[in-house]
């Protein structure tokens, strides 16, 4: 098996961060040593929380809030674009408002284009731009975005990309997603542990979707993976060809390990190299001096299609949900009575 490189996967990750996840996640005495700062974090949010609450705005419209109660990537952002397909399926006029997280741009919200550059507002949102096809706003004012939309956009229904903490936000659906790998850790909330509320947060959200390898829970999410997409030619390929190969995997997602796994679980030898999430990727990042090709997730390579060579590629996913959960979303916002949200 291919060995890691040390020049990305040790210089670019922090030590204080690859210590903190051993604790989250194998345990360890460290956690019992921060749980002083739990109880003030946790303190501080419930505070945040309920003023957050007294300042929520009404919409003339459907709010579907999707998240996570922990740091780190769960599958939200094929999960928004998910919804938004079937949604439109469904006869509704969706649109996506999002955090814009590392854009650069001083003014807020934006709408987001499958042409828009990640570095100014943020790379999710142009994913989901180019993926789901629908409007995409980005901003860090979640009501702002709103209003946005309805000044701009024919929109009657909107999908708010990790927006769970968000609390200013008035919100009709609640939808949060969990990593069926790594759960929630050791149970503890920031930094003792990996939650950002606590656990009993899940029992007041309308749906809980676990991504998972096979479906067990009650609601279960796989991300499919079936091709290669080729950064310069937008040529496919499908990746079960590539097994036996030897590829360098380059990624700054918040769980590396779920991207290494699934090309490992195709056949694939990788050599991982893993950056912090959102990472302003440069050329030097994806190039490497010997013959092997280079892969990246969709969110990654965004960023990298401007200066991308012959040997890059990436690897769209899909996600599929169990089929009783579209069902029971769709009756739910039948039975709810907006000024705009017919089909």
């Amino acid at each position: 098996m291919a060995k890691s490189d040390p020049k990305s996967s040790q210089s670019q990750i922090s030590w204080v961060q690859r210590r903190l996840e051993k604790i989250w996640y194998k345990g360890g005495w460290g956690a019992s040593v921060l749980l002083p700062l739990e109880g003030l974090y946790r303190l501080l949010a419930k505070a945040d929380q309920s003023s957050s609450k007294n300042k929520q705005i009404p919409h003339p419209l459907p709010i579907i809030v999707v998240g996570n109660i922990s740091v780190g990537g769960t599958g939200k952002t094929p999960l928004v674009i998910y919804l938004a397909e079937q949604l439109q399926q469904a006869g509704y006029r969706p649109a996506i408002i999002t955090r814009g997280y590392a854009g650069d741009l001083q003014e807020w919200p934006v709408m987001v284009s499958p042409e828009s550059d990640p570095s100014v507002c943020g790379d999710e949102p142009v994913l989901m731009a180019q993926r789901s096809g629908v409007p995409v706003i980005a901003g860090p004012d979640r009501n702002a975005d709103v209003t946005f939309l309805l000044e701009n956009t024919d929109c009657n229904i909107v999908i708010s990309d990790d927006g769970l903490q968000h609390y200013k936000l008035k919100r009709d659906i609640e939808i949060a997603v969990i990593d069926g790998a790594r759960g929630l850790g050791n149970g503890h909330c920031l930094p003792a542990g990996p939650l950002r509320e606590p656990a009993a947060r899940l029992a007041s959200c309308d749906f809980v979707i676990v991504n998972e390898v096979m479906a067990n829970a009650d609601i279960s999410m796989q991300l499919q993976v079936s091709e290669l997409s080729h950064l310069n030619s937008g040529n496919q390929q499908p990746l079960s060809a590539w097994k036996g190969q030897t590829v360098h995997a380059v990624t700054g997602i918040g769980n590396p390990s779920r991207f290494f796994d699934t090309l490992r679980s195709e056949g694939l030898d990788v050599i991982e190299h893993y950056f912090p999430d959102h990472h302003p990727f440069s050329l030097s990042d994806i190039e490497f001096d010997d013959r092997f090709l280079v892969v990246m997730t969709e969110k990654d390579a965004v960023k990298c299609h401007s200066f991308a060579t012959d040997k890059h590629w990436c690897v769209p996913v899909t996600a599929k949900v169990s089929k009783a959960f579209i069902k029971d979303l769709l009756k739910r916002l039948g039975e709810m009575e907006f000024e705009h949200n017919k089909p």
